[in-house]
């Protein structure tokens, strides 16, 4: 007794038992997060520092450097990068996929974020994990100076900021304890707003008082007054949201909807809160389009087998099939912990083709036992225990191919472990089935039929596919009769396959249109911000006016967080639906470079947002070379080689450097005599700078929610330029102002406005984007190229990064993992039909899938990426499959009717060729949806079908006809060698040793 006997002779328990796998499947993909893809969030934390004022070098030696020295000693580190601007460091740490990111969070003991008013209400919600302020600063009580009043009354800065930072304390009290009561004790010494702090005693003079409010304006403003954001056009405050890793974004966001009434409703009447930018609108586009498509993979699927099987009852059995193995694949993913993305759906769309297979081949013996006179029980028991074995080895082959990508780490593995395991649950679900469920249904609903009894329609197609049998019959016995010829071309279509495989364009993932752009404005290094405010605004309009954008939205200034330098911003642009705009993302980005480089003094590096991003470091462009040294001078000095160099290549757009050291600053020499004779320290001068020109923060507000800062400096028409130290005094030891033009000389210089480290070492990265139809692979060798003809020195270490890196290493891994899945397969069929023989047959069909694949590839101009291998991997499943069904018959016949090796193949590969044609034209169509998409998303999923059904058109073709010449190539081969190994017996006087020539003894 079998599975299936069980099973068929108790329908209701299999009946219930697949409805229940139909319900915990329904209700659990309600439950699935919804996400672009597979969760791959590289474990990542970003450290940032702050100190207002302080120069990049200065943030590079005493900030960045020694965090860099302790993050060395943490363990699984895979790449850090830092990046020290005006008044601010930020170090990323990206770590190993296997590392635990709250154990690295331990590790690293990042810096806690401040939040703010909003800020703190989003950040409470569910799944988000960060909000970023940009084009905005904290409210603050601004100071603003007079130099020449100071001086003229004696009082220096320093007095200010002393004044200012004592008269506004929240320190501890105590309590009063009675017999009976106790009391806190709380004094007046919070002061909030300007109006408070105008009154305030700086110094006296002449018996009379010198208030704050004599020395310069007070007001009610920001912490920063160089930040400028905009929206559409309009200024702005942008809330910058980020998911926490491992949420659901989808409910994030509709979170975050929800909770936006209530945030709006505490702002003032004039000020309107928006959602310029979201991410799962694409999310869902995307997903829905897959959805869509998986559906017509279905109703495609159903379809073929009615053509073929031309019965409805036949056909009804897949068509139930089918769907269950797929719902029931649901609960699997939500026990799992996986997602409804794109990753998934498309294997799910793919295993439209694959789930069908195990029920076409049942359906298709049972019926042909029916035929023949069974009655309806007993066909299906025999049909469903002749056919086990074949099944088995199909669905189990198939499962094979996917174990390397199961084992395998790094991005890869962790990309399409998902998609690979999805597939294998909906075969092995499949399997189950169609060893249980599809024997039951056939022994319910097939009836023998008369042709009499058959339509008109029935008999002509009938007739027309007996017809494509006969032809079949014809040119097979003369493939058989003329085995060199077709083993010739299966050792061209071999050849020709490491041909292509070699020359094909190569890269790493689809360029994707998610409706999305981000952009970094680099200006001169020497701009001031009120001129990058103005070119930012005028690149904003420019964007804003394309047909195809929907939002634009931009910030600069801030410090440096977020990557902004005082001549860099950044922008945000949100295009409209892909059905309401006549181009691409990168179409429209290049209608837009010849518009954007009207604004002279600053140019706009757009890319369209991709879904993964590698790297921990902002870039300008998609993809990244990273050069290091040992020495800044060295690097420095080749940098802008290397740069010119590759804006020269004709396979490379948008080529620019993170390499700024031209900047302006104004060093002061000090002449330590005069200062010393004087009674002004180093330390006093310092100050004094920092208190005028660095928007020091001297006091701290403290409200029930948030914390805010006092910020002190000269007023703003002193700080306009160098000039303006002329009018700055210290105090000397005496009290008497002296001017510091006194103590010191200047003169303006070159300094770096960004310092960028790579490990310990000082880096300068160049981005660039591809030119249009150019593989990232040839980017790739072009670059080498040029490296070796400018001859760098080695001192000089070049490397890619980011995204140009992760395809170095799927280039290198993409030979190993075909070979791995190929050798997987070969131990899996091996173990199952005990032979060494005849899995060698089964991969002999294998070589025409992955020509007709590369061949689909090219001819739609499409790169060999990660998702075209994918595809190859699962040509490598399928295509086998007909050649299992071929040898498993030949097989039989040869061992239970005796029939010669030609004979018996010839004859299996007649009896199994409409099983055959069902099953390639299902798993054609299944995929067909995939090739022929256009909709969000489709980018992603096109290679994946476009390379599913190129092999299979191909290798349908040509392993009619290869399968059984090998086979027979084979058998007389391992004929030849039992006849060796009988005469090496005999002569050496022991019996005859036999190798086994089928699965079953």
């Amino acid at each position: 007794m079998n599975l299936s006997t069980p099973a068929i002779r108790r329908p209701v328990g299999t009946t219930l038992l697949t409805l229940a796998l139909v319900i915990a499947g329904i209700i659990c993909y309600r439950m699935l997060p919804v996400a672009p893809l597979p969760q791959v969030d590289f474990p990542t934390i970003q450290v940032s520092a702050a100190l207002p004022g302080a120069s990049p070098e200065t943030m590079a030696s005493a900030v960045a450097t020694p965090l860099e020295r302790q993050f060395g000693r943490v363990a699984a580190i895979t790449e850090m990068t830092s990046a020290s601007y005006l008044g601010s460091t930020g170090v990323a740490l990206q770590f190993d996929l296997a590392r635990d990111i709250n154990g690295a969070a331990r590790d690293v003991q990042s810096a806690i974020n401040a939040a703010a008013g909003q800020q703190q209400k989003l950040a409470r919600i569910e799944g988000v994990g960060q909000v970023f302020v940009g084009g905005s600063s904290l409210p603050g009580v601004r100071v603003e100076l007079n130099p020449m009043t100071l001086a003229s009354y004696g009082i220096g800065l320093e007095d200010v900021r002393s004044v200012l930072a004592n008269a506004n304390i929240n320190r501890p009290k105590g309590q009063i304890h009675g017999p009976e009561r106790a009391w806190e004790i709380r004094t007046s010494d919070q002061i909030r707003f300007a109006e408070e702090y105008r009154p305030l005693i700086v110094a006296w003079r002449n018996g009379a008082p010198v208030r704050l409010s004599d020395l310069g304006e007070v007001v009610d403003s920001v912490e920063d007054l160089r930040s400028i954001g905009l929206a559409n056009g309009r200024p702005a405050a942008l809330l910058i949201i980020f998911r926490q890793p491992g949420a659901n974004i989808i409910e994030a966001v509709d979170r975050i909807r929800e909770e936006m009434p209530e945030l709006h409703a505490l702002l003032p009447a004039d000020v309107t809160l928006t959602a310029v930018l979201d991410q799962t609108v694409t999310i869902r586009a995307s997903v829905h389009d897959v959805q869509i498509s998986l559906m017509i993979s279905v109703a495609l699927v159903v379809l073929v087998v009615f053509l073929f099987l031309r019965d409805v009852r036949a056909t009804a059995i897949p068509g139930v099939v089918v769907p269950v193995s797929l719902i029931g694949t649901f609960a699997f993913m939500y026990l799992i912990g996986y997602s409804i993305d794109n990753l998934s759906l498309m294997a799910l769309t793919v295993a439209t083709g694959f789930v069908v297979d195990d029920a076409i081949v049942v359906v298709e013996n049972v019926m042909r036992h029916l035929e023949a006179g069974m009655p309806p029980m007993e066909a299906a028991i025999t049909g469903a225990r002749e056919i086990g074995f074949t099944v088995l080895s199909i669905s189990v082959s198939l499962v094979a191919v996917f174990i390397p990508i199961l084992l395998m780490g790094g991005l890869i593995g962790r990309l399409f472990r998902e998609f690979a395991a999805v597939l294998s649950i909906a075969v092995l679900i499949s399997l189950v089935l169609s060893l249980t469920t599809t024997p039951m249904m056939c022994a319910l609903l097939l009836r023998s039929r008369d042709g009499a009894n058959r339509g008109r329609f029935n008999r002509v197609s009938e007739r027309m596919f007996d017809a494509v049998v006969r032809f079949y019959d014809v040119t097979l016995g003369w493939a058989l009769r003329h085995p060199g010829i077709t083993l010739l071309v299966a050792a061209v279509t071999f050849g020709v396959n490491i041909y292509l495989f070699w020359n094909i364009p190569k890269g790493f993932f689809p360029q994707q249109d998610n409706g999305r752009l981000a952009g970094i404005t680099v200006a001169a290094q020497d701009i001031s911000f009120q001129s990058m405010r103005e070119k930012l605004s005028r690149l904003a309009d420019i964007v804003r006016a394309d047909p195809g954008v929907a939002t634009v939205t931009a910030y600069t200034g801030g410090g440096g967080g977020r990557g902004t330098t005082v001549n860099s911003a950044r922008m945000f642009v949100s295009l409209k639906p892909r059905s309401q705009r006549d181009a691409t993302a990168d179409e429209i980005i290049t209608r837009l470079r010849p518009k954007l480089a009207r604004v002279p003094g600053a140019t706009l590096y757009l890319q369209a947002v991709q879904d993964i991003r590698l790297g921990g470091r902002l870039s300008n462009a998609q993809y990244q070379f990273t050069l290091q040294a040992d020495s800044l001078s060295d690097l420095s000095s080749w940098a802008p080689k290397v740069l010119q160099a590759l804006r020269t290549l004709p396979q490379l757009r948008d080529v620019s450097s993170d390499q700024q050291d031209a900047g302006l600053q104004v060093p002061l020499t000090i002449d330590r005599p005069t200062a010393a004779r004087l009674g002004v320290s180093t330390r006093l001068i310092d100050e004094t700078l920092y208190d005028a020109f660095g928007q020091r923060q001297v006091s701290t507000i403290y409200t029930a929610l948030n914390q805010y800062h006092v910020v002190m400096e000269v007023a703003p028409s002193y700080w306009q330029n160098p000039d303006a130290l002329r009018n700055i005094y210290v105090q000397s030891a005496t009290g008497t102002s002296v001017p510091l033009t006194a103590l010191t000389r200047f003169e303006p210089s070159p300094a770096p406005l960004q310092i960028n480290h790579q490990g310990l070492f000082p880096a300068v990265t160049t981005y660039f984007n591809l030119a249009p139809g150019v593989a990232l692979g040839d980017a790739v060798a072009a670059i080498a190229a040029a490296e070796r003809r400018i001859g760098m020195p080695t001192s000089i270490r070049g490397s890619f990064a980011g995204t140009a890196q992760a395809f170095q290493a799927a280039l290198s891994t993409q030979p190993m993992l075909i070979l791995a899945a190929l050798i997987a397969v070969y131990l899996v069929l091996g173990v199952l039909y005990e032979s060494y023989i005849h899995p060698l047959t089964i991969l002999s069909t294998l070589p025409s899938a992955g020509v007709g694949a590369l061949l689909a590839l090219m001819a739609f101009q499409m790169e060999f990426s990660i998702i075209g291998m994918v595809g190859v991997i699962l040509l490598i499943g399928i295509v086998k499959k007909n050649a299992i069904l071929v040898i498993d018959v030949a097989l039989e016949l040869e061992r239970r009717e005796g029939r010669s090796a030609r004979e018996a193949v010839h004859l299996a590969c007649l009896r199994r060729f409409r099983p055959i044609i069902m099953t390639t034209m299902a798993a054609l169509l299944g995929a067909l949806p995939l090739a022929l998409g256009t909709g969000t998303g489709s980018e992603l999923r096109r290679p994946l079908g476009i390379s599913i059904v190129g092999g299979l058109l191909l290798s349908q073709l040509l392993t009619l006809y290869t399968t059984p010449v090998v086979y027979l190539f084979l058998e007389r081969g391992r004929l030849w060698l039992v006849r060796w190994r009988g005469q090496l017996g005999r002569s050496l006087g022991g019996p005859p040793q036999e190798i086994p020539a089928g699965p079953r003894p």
